[in-house]
């Protein structure tokens, strides 16, 4: 028996059903503590999950956070007790990380390159600092990129400086606005925190696969652009930023594309997966580059309500159920193609492909949601595992810009399979599997088109045979994934940078001082949350290398 003064308790991995209601919560909760429900003061959920592992069984697993009255004598049961941690901090209360105060207030220059995750955390916390920041983005507005999105869409009109990949907010703006990641980092929860107080909802703290939804992150990355106005970033857009400056292996500044040039000694360099002329720039002035494994494919479109109930069974379209997604992942091992991985990238349950490409007479597509997730078509990444050693033996060099060159090739090939420009070359899943193209498709909401097309002939058949293999170990595990009312659209080619920036223990470039470079772009995050805390990292090495 165990006496506790009003100390915060938390319960993990506490099984609550679909249809439980809170007065059945608190009755388990105080069963399972051996306490009156009178002895419990307050209580709340702080982490949720679904639990779909059995389909007859879906529920939710949470940790419960409580508040007991002075006099309540704790009896846990065996299984609680298990799971019990006592006087705990709560998870919803989160500071600042003292890291990203400065001791010293000093008013140094800072540019911030690319206003993505990465970008625009780095340049919160330098400029909550102290630090006189400027920041540029060689896009436009989130606003305004979604009427030239909208565009390329209804017109097939594409502005190769403000699409999916280009523009404030960055790639992550216009895919499904997903919070999770893998990385565990004392930064991740302070990044959430952020999101709420720029008008995310509280519910991304709580659930384990945390969500905004391109419509809402929209809004968000609007409301983060005045609050930093306002504390006297010099926020640009349209600022394309052409060289890096440098004096004796120290970072100067950088030069526009008008050719004004800004001065700095430090700059953070956020500049995203698809800015393949920076890359270049960087090769030809010496600044050190690596190739690395990144994955090629294509995306695959299905029914949501198969995926729902591939998922969720007899519950698919509870209430308290959204769209169901799924991860999928398979090994290939063949005697001439040797052992890669096949997986589900970016699952966008209720959601839309969209053309992504950011150069003319190119072609990529990739996958966004809405916060409802509300459309018919669920879609994904389905990808094939791509090394440097890969592309040298198929013939497009060894050096680090290898990578680029083979998305280059590829969506050049996707672009002219179709007679419309920034169509979809698309090809029912089936037919992909059994090598004989119908020349007809499932239903798509892909625009400005989808057109049948063999896809075998876009992709190599190093990447189309693993492929294959993928998709019908995947049909294994949710039987239907390989349906004729299934497309599959080419190319998804910009799962994340093929390039690296080799960079020190202090997050600065090995060839340059003073150069942060951080998130995507830099091949060191993959993801929002990712990019955000390596933006963060960043700020904060440039405040304490300042103190």
């Amino acid at each position: 028996m165990l006496r506790l003064a009003s100390m915060l308790l938390r319960i993990n991995n506490f099984n609550v059903g679909l249809d439980e209601n809170e007065q059945h919560i608190v009755s388990q909760l105080c069963i399972q503590l051996g306490i009156s429900e009178k002895q419990l003061l307050s209580w709340n959920i702080v982490r949720k999950a679904i639990d779909a592992r059995k389909r007859g069984d879906v529920h939710f697993v949470c940790s419960v956070e409580c508040t007991l009255a002075d006099d309540a004598n704790l009896k846990p049961s065996p299984q609680v007790k298990a799971q019990l941690q006592v006087d705990v901090t709560s998870r919803l209360d989160i500071e600042k990380p003292k890291k990203l105060i400065s001791g010293n207030n000093k008013a140094e220059h800072v540019i911030v390159v690319g206003a993505g995750p990465a970008g625009l955390f780095a340049a919160l916390a330098l400029i909550e600092a102290g630090k006189k920041v400027t920041l540029l983005e060689r896009g436009k507005p989130v606003e305004t990129r979604m009427k030239d999105i909208g565009r390329l869409r209804s017109r097939g009109e594409l502005n190769p400086e403000s699409n999916v990949c280009f523009g404030e907010g960055g790639a992550g703006t216009y895919t499904d606005g997903k919070l999770y990641t893998r990385i565990k980092h004392p930064f991740v929860r302070w990044v959430l925190a952020e999101f709420v107080r720029f008008g995310a909802k509280e519910d991304i703290l709580v659930d384990a696969h945390p969500h905004l939804g391109t419509d809402k992150l929209v809004r968000i990355i609007k409301a983060m652009r005045h609050y930093l106005i306002e504390q006297g970033v010099d926020y640009r857009f349209e600022s394309k930023a052409t060289a890096l400056l440098t004096h004796e292996g120290k970072m100067t500044g950088v030069r526009l594309a008008d050719g004004e040039e800004l001065q700095a000694a430090h700059v953070v360099l956020a500049i995203g997966h698809s800015a393949r002329d920076t890359f270049e720039h960087m090769q030809a002035i010496g600044i050190k580059l690596e190739a690395k494994d990144f994955a090629v494919g294509v995306r695959t479109e299905h029914e949501q309500d198969w995926v729902d109930e591939c998922q969720f069974g007899k519950s698919a379209k509870h209430p308290k159920l959204h769209a169901a997604e799924y991860s999928l992942t398979h090994q290939v091992s063949d005697k001439t193609l040797g052992k890669r991985g096949v997986f589900s990238f970016c699952m966008c349950p209720g959601g839309l492909i969209l053309p992504s490409p950011t150069e003319a007479g190119k072609m990529a597509v990739n996958g966004m949601s809405n916060a409802k997730r509300s459309s018919p078509f669920a879609n994904s990444g389905i990808v094939v595992q791509v090394t440097p050693q890969d592309i040298t033996q198929h013939g497009l060099g060894d050096d680090p810009l290898c990578g680029i060159r083979m998305q280059r090739e590829l969506e050049k090939k996707t672009f002219k399979a179709t007679s419309q420009a920034y169509a979809a070359p698309a090809m029912r899943i089936t037919d992909f599997i059994s090598n004989k193209p119908s020349g007809t498709l499932a239903n798509s909401r892909f625009k400005p088109a989808v057109e049948a097309s063999d896809i075998r002939e876009i992709l190599p058949p190093w990447l189309s045979k693993p492929l294959a293999q993928g998709l019908q170990g995947f049909d294994r595990k949710m039987k239907g994934f390989i349906s004729e009312h299934a497309n599959m659209l080419a190319v998804e080619s910009r799962t994340s940078s093929p390039v690296r920036i080799t960079r020190d223990k202090s997050l600065q470039s090995v060839s340059i001082a003073g150069l942060y470079p951080v998130g995507e772009g830099a091949g060191y995050a993959g993801g929002i949350v990712s990019a955000a805390v390596d933006g963060l990292k960043a700020a904060e090495a440039i405040i304490n290398t300042s103190n």
